[in-house]
């Protein structure tokens, strides 16, 4: 006869908790609600797709502090009529292990004028949603020290999510200030 062992019966309790995480992803705007939402008066965004060379790549990356994923610079140049309102990056971050899709708006001048979250695919932090969290980017430019904690407050439970994209927000400023003119 077998004695009953209740501990042989945990692991099967616990493991499928441990290996199945729930699916969270929620997409707030579309790219057209974004650049709408960051240039309200403009009536056109013509694409201004750059891809990075190598010295462009080094310089970023030596501006901001921050390594470049990708060559390829997703923007747009927004325009009321013939008049130029300013710059619109679509960018990616990791979250915590997700991808953080959102959008900076550079002034004429080089500041920043606003950031959106598009796509926010992290079971916790969506915090850096919030419009005041993410005002605190707007009047910054290129070399601005946009530092997690310190220019930049951070978020109880979205740290990872808030130091990525100040990093991410500090290299697209970066970028537009060596590759878009």
């Amino acid at each position: 006869m077998h004695k009953f062992e209740p501990w042989f019966c945990v692991p099967a309790l616990i493991l499928p908790a441990m290996v199945s995480a729930p699916a969270f992803a929620v997409q707030y705007l579309n790219l057209e609600q974004a650049q709408k939402a960051l240039f309200p008066s403009a009536d056109q965004f013509v694409s201004a797709a750059v891809t990075l060379s190598p010295e462009q790549r080094r310089a970023i990356e030596t501006a901001s502090g921050v390594k470049v994923r990708v060559n390829e610079v997703k923007a747009w140049r927004a325009k009321q009529g013939a008049k130029f309102e300013g710059w619109f990056v679509l960018d990616e971050v990791i979250g915590k292990h997700e991808l953080i899709t959102y959008a900076v708006a550079i002034a004429p001048d080089g500041s920043v004028e606003g950031v959106e979250i598009l796509d926010y695919r992290e079971g916790h932090g969506g915090g850096v949603r919030n419009s005041k969290w993410r005002a605190q980017f707007n009047g910054k430019k290129a070399g601005s020290p946009l530092q997690l904690d310190d220019d930049i407050k951070n978020l109880s439970g979205a740290t990872l999510s808030c130091r990525h994209l100040t990093e991410g927000v500090r290299r697209v400023l970066a970028t537009q200030a060596v590759a878009l003119k």
